[in-house]
């Protein structure tokens, strides 16, 4: 496993001189000529995959899409990878050299679409007991067609490209703490890459390219606090232990970790109660009630230093009332961390790709990725695809997870030729001399 690259070394690490890329003018054009040729393609599968959405470990179809299509390009494609419905296309080249690894999540949300296009997904599910329907509200649906459409760039190329290119069609990005890359790299899927890329839309100007060395995305770990009281009539609560009033204690006080007990000049953290239920009538008071939510960090110790403050204010608030308090908290994705090296290494291509304006350096961002496990074990570069409409403020549209969600086909490309660059660029410079601060 990598070592995290903590702030101040990262820093450090940027001030090394980054390899070069010599770019072939004869091939950047070679891709933009590919890409433009089967932009309707790659619009019409991101159409279909949005309008048949299918949810974390359910992606049978999108499987089956993905597998038929490398099929076609020749490539050697290994499926039902991780038994969860993994789909990885291998592309040898026509020369020898190292191998690149490019990723693309599956998965839909619980989410009912509330937008009105023509491809509008209708598709229903029952989710924790709710009838709900099911949405690419993060846009997974783009990461796949982009990724199918970079393979057949890349296919046509390949008498070009010097190397290997493994393209990695994931399930379950959105089915934490676990996830689908998990499964996927204990099954194998890293075995000889040297370098993996990925990108995610998201609100921002369209078509821009948003990059960061080190880390980018915060880790993930669900908490779940039950306060045990003694139940009774509303009416007569001296007879009772409120577990109610004891865990609006605990909420109150859960915010203080953040705001009053971290060092938020080292690294942010985030602590959210997302939930909280209790009791089932009005006058009745219950003998439990149970709170769950999240926490994302960037630093370990904080993260760390997290858990433990919240154990202890749960319990000891629940121990001043007479109540109890049982925490649980689940370990989930990892801060997802690029490659300082590769960082410095590919900004010209992604600048060459959505032009110097296009591309920029973004700050960091609260979310987390799965995406991360993969960047724990090889070099990785994780970038944004800006996707909001033309006619919207990136600032005010809707973000990803909401109902109201819009990815705009003309970004497509976009993604589909930093993909394809990215991948061409690595094969073609070799593999680099990793930062280890």
């Amino acid at each position: 496993m990598r070592r995290f690259i903590p702030f101040l070394a990262l820093f450090a690490a940027l001030q090394l001189p980054a390899q070069t890329i010599t770019s072939d003018p004869r091939l950047n054009a070679e891709i933009d000529r590919r890409t433009a040729a089967i932009v309707d393609k790659v619009v019409a599968w991101r159409h279909d995959i949005h309008q048949h959405p299918e949810l974390g470990y359910q992606e049978k179809r999108t499987a089956a899409l993905v597998a038929a299509h490398l099929k076609s390009l020749g490539l050697v494609v290994q499926e039902n990878v991780g038994g969860i419905g993994g789909v990885v296309g291998i592309l040898k080249g026509g020369k020898a050299g190292p191998t690149v690894a490019l990723r693309a999540d599956m998965d839909a949300l619980p989410i009912t679409e509330q937008v009105d296009l023509p491809f509008k997904s209708t598709v229903r599910t029952v989710y924790n007991g709710q009838d709900v329907g099911v949405m690419h509200a993060c846009g997974h649906d783009t990461h796949v067609a982009m990724l199918m459409g970079t393979a057949e760039v890349l296919a046509g190329m390949r008498a070009e490209l010097p190397g290997t290119v493994k393209f990695i069609f994931q399930p379950a990005e959105e089915v934490p703490p676990r996830g689908g890359a998990a499964a996927l790299i204990d099954a194998g899927v890293l075995e000889g890459v040297d370098v993996i890329f990925g990108l995610h839309v998201g609100p921002g100007e369209l078509g821009s390219i948003g990059y960061r060395a080190g880390p980018i995305q915060a880790s993930a770990d669900n908490f779940r606090i039950v306060i045990h009281g003694r139940g009774g009539h509303g009416a007569i609560p001296a007879n009772t232990i409120d577990p109610i009033v004891v865990g609006a204690q605990v909420v109150g006080a859960l915010q203080t970790i953040v705001s009053r007990q971290i060092d938020l000049t080292v690294a942010p953290a985030v602590v959210t109660v997302g939930a909280f239920h209790g009791g089932v009538r009005e006058n009745v008071i219950a003998d439990s009630a149970f709170m769950i939510g999240t926490i994302r960090t960037f630093d370990p110790r904080i993260r760390t230093s997290i858990h433990s403050r919240m154990k202890r204010i749960a319990e000891s608030i629940a121990e001043a009332s007479g109540a109890t308090a049982t925490v649980t908290i689940e370990l989930g994705y990892p801060v997802t961390a690029n490659d300082p090296a590769i960082v410095a290494r590919f900004i010209p291509t992604l600048k060459r790709v959505a032009g110097a304006a296009g591309a920029s350096e973004h700050g960091l961002t609260m979310p987390s990725e799965d995406f991360s496990r993969y960047a724990e074990k090889v070099p990785g570069f994780f970038f944004n695809l800006g996707v909001t409409p033309a006619d919207q403020d990136p600032k005010t549209a809707p973000s990803n997870h909401s109902p109201l969600f819009q990815a705009d086909d003309k970004a497509l490309p976009v993604g589909v030729r930093a993909m394809s660059n990215v991948a061409l660029d690595y094969l073609r410079g070799g593999v680099p001399q990793k930062i280890v601060p």
